[in-house]
């Protein structure tokens, strides 16, 4: 069940830090509300699955699970230049956080 909590912090990581760049710096309220909650969902759902899963794993997962979907919504969502190398280093960090789960004694 820590997995999925994980895994949920690290979708509302994305969700936040997409959100920075409709907020235009925090001046349209309606997107800084929803970046704001999904600040503290995300970092309450991180200290939730922190009880059972080792910070470090927990922390670089959830961290992993944000760079990624950032950069693949900055990508779709605002036109963001796509190169192979900036894929091979997303592929990278999915590999890192495939690795950190099945590593995990939890």
């Amino acid at each position: 069940m820590a997995w999925l909590v994980l895994v949920v912090a690290g979708a509302l990581e994305v969700v936040w830090s997409l959100g920075l760049k409709y907020s235009h710096g925090f001046t349209k309220p309606v997107p800084s509300i929803i970046t704001g909650a999904a600040i503290v969902a995300s970092m309450v759902l991180l200290a939730r699955a922190a009880r059972t899963l080792p910070i470090g794993t927990a922390y670089a997962v959830w961290v992993g699970i944000g760079a990624v979907g950032a950069t693949i919504g900055g990508i779709v969502l605002f036109e963001e230049p796509i190169s192979p190398l900036r894929l091979a280093f997303a592929a990278l960090l999915v590999a890192s956080i495939v690795g950190l789960k099945l590593t995990s004694s939890a």
